[in-house]
């Protein structure tokens, strides 16, 4: 399934527009599942960029689990340094984009 990638003025509004669409599952509480498995696929990536401050960024992923469980994972600019689960995500991203 091809990626999406939206743009929105606030991370709130994506995480609203992904529960719409049924990503209800916050997978930032459960880390463990996505570093821990390959059975996760990234559906929608949504970026919100601060306008003043830099350490605003953020980007939202909607992953889907092999199980067909939708959820969120939310993922500052800093979360790739400190996050195992934020690089697994951002991995994925790298090599979705050279698969196409």
């Amino acid at each position: 399934m091809d990626k999406q990638m939206y743009h929105y003025a606030t991370v709130s509004k994506a995480l609203e527009e992904l529960a719409q669409k049924g990503f209800t599952t916050d997978f930032n509480l459960e880390e463990d599942r996505i570093i821990n498995s390959d059975n996760f696929v990234i559906e929608h990536i949504y970026r919100y960029e601060g306008e003043s401050d830099p350490g605003d960024e953020a980007t939202v992923y909607g992953v889907t689990s092999g199980e067909g469980e939708k959820g969120v994972f939310v993922a500052s600019q800093g979360a790739y340094e400190n996050s195992n689960a934020a690089r697994k995500l951002l991995d994925m991203t790298i090599q979705g984009r050279s698969e196409n």
